[in-house]
């Protein structure tokens, strides 16, 4: 496994140094075909093209561009690159004017077209290798052997979502409890006690361990680690419900007396004009561009079934205030003729062109139209019913902290699997950790994750 870890790491490295090299040589030819002074041929910028290519693999040693990294989406990848590419591009730059300006001549223009190419041609070859690595990794070549300790509900979950993600590159070998008696959870088998650690990492060729002990107390959790520890495997711990919502803690003063702030919201001040701003843009062009088809929907709609073709449905937003919520009918007039009632996989109250509809999730399209209002936002907690956040405020955990920011069109739930019939619980705690760790980019990085995803989520029903 380590001999896979090695070759997987020199096989990025090649794939980087040739996308730098490639870079170079591509804005060499875009170079030489423009317009301007003419230049000389491709071997007389190779030291140019070498100093680039030892800055860029230098920058990525770095930043860490060739540690294991998890959850490796391609936005993340994208602005990592961006960067690390950009600081090399710099190092080039003040390497030859202070060390070489004598003796190496260089086009300031193909320089900044290597940057930009290299931007494009390094993340299509990480592309590339990270979609030969997980198929390879999906027939069991290179995949990491994981041990999951606590065969209780956090442990399922932890399972449900690797085998969801066969991206990874795990496989779960089974389970380490408590009890450690002989057994099976959801078909894989437990391994041993806890107690039994060292032996089934060793056994089995454990690489990572993943602790699923929520409730244990600070001394468990101790022992856990240790006992992972001396076998050298990588421990990560799902938290409990106080790490999640407490992620940053900061130092503060009451007149003097030093006090620790574990509850904090990001969004204040002038970043909430900023978000306004944007919402009131993003809403506006997306209005703009998509009226037509809107147009067309609403038309279909009437033509499908009887009824009219927006449904308004009363949600709770910002500081849980009532709003009507706009949204492209789907199901039949009479669906809430028995109370509101949580939308299943193959409803039955679904028209035909709702089905579809709620598939691509283009019913929600006219929840624009509540952002132009100000009554939503284009990024933030989804709103529920009255009578829902009735229910979920008295048996989840600060659950109405989700309501000190508007509601919006989509979230960091949902773009992380977590929309129609999935645990409110999970849905809460990334919520607030939206609330208390937002950032423009981060807003950027939801909306093109939903976007994205728009025509093939699964959990849209």
């Amino acid at each position: 496994m380590r001999r896979s870890r090695i070759v997987l790491i020199l096989t990025l490295i090649l794939t980087d140094a040739c996308a730098s090299l490639l870079a170079f040589y591509i804005a060499y030819l875009a170079r030489l075909s423009a317009v301007g002074p003419m230049i000389g041929p491709f071997g007389d910028y190779l030291d140019l093209a070498a100093i680039q290519l030892v800055n860029t693999l230098l920058v990525f040693f770095v930043d860490k561009f060739y540690h294991r990294r998890y959850v490796a989406m391609l936005t993340d990848e994208v602005y990592r690159i961006f960067g690390g590419v950009s600081i090399a591009t710099l190092l080039t730059v003040a390497f030859i004017a202070f060390v070489l300006r004598e003796r190496l001549e260089y086009q300031r223009s193909m320089l900044l077209l290597a940057w930009g190419v290299a931007l494009a041609t390094i993340t299509l070859g990480r592309f590339v290798h990270s979609r030969i690595l997980r198929s390879l990794q999906r027939r069991g070549v290179a995949a990491e052997h994981v041990l999951i300790v606590g065969a209780g509900e956090v442990g399922r979950m932890i399972l449900q979502k690797i085998q969801h993600a066969p991206n990874l590159g795990y496989r779960v070998i089974g389970f380490a409890d408590a009890n450690g008696g002989p057994g099976q959870v959801m078909g894989l088998p437990v391994l041993g006690a806890i107690k039994d650690l060292p032996s089934i990492i060793e056994a089995h060729q454990v690489s990572e361990v993943i602790i699923a002990l929520p409730e244990a107390s600070h001394q468990e959790l101790v022992g856990v680690i240790l006992s992972c520890e001396r076998e050298k495997v990588s421990i990560r711990v799902f938290p409990d419900v106080f790490q999640i919502m407490a992620s940053e803690v900061t130092i503060s003063d009451l007149g003097g007396l030093p006090l620790l702030t574990i509850r904090d919201v990001a969004l204040r001040g002038w970043k909430l004009t900023l978000k306004r701003i944007v919402d009131v843009v993003g809403a506006s062009i997306l209005l703009l561009f998509f009226s037509p088809v809107m147009a067309l929907i609403a038309l279909v709609i009437k033509l499908d079934s009887r009824g009219p073709a927006l449904f308004v449905q009363e949600r709770m937003g910002l500081d849980a205030k009532p709003f009507p919520m706009l949204k492209f009918r789907s199901m039949r007039q009479d669906a809430e003729a028995h109370g509101p009632g949580w939308t299943t996989k193959d409803d039955p109250r679904r028209t035909r062109v709702g089905a579809f509809l709620r598939r691509t999730s283009l019913d929600e399209w006219p929840q624009f139209i509540n952002v132009l209002m100000g009554d939503m936002s284009l990024v933030g907690p989804r709103p529920e019913q009255p009578a829902y956040v009735e229910q979920f405020r008295q048996s989840i955990p600060r659950y109405m902290e989700r309501h000190r920011e508007k509601a919006g069109c989509t979230g960091w739930a949902q773009v992380n699997g977590l929309r129609g019939d999935t645990s409110i619980a999970e849905r809460t705690k990334y919520d607030l950790w939206y609330i208390e760790n937002w950032s423009l980019w981060l807003d950027f990085k939801i909306l093109l994750r939903t976007g994205l995803r728009a025509f093939t989520d699964k959990s849209a029903y």
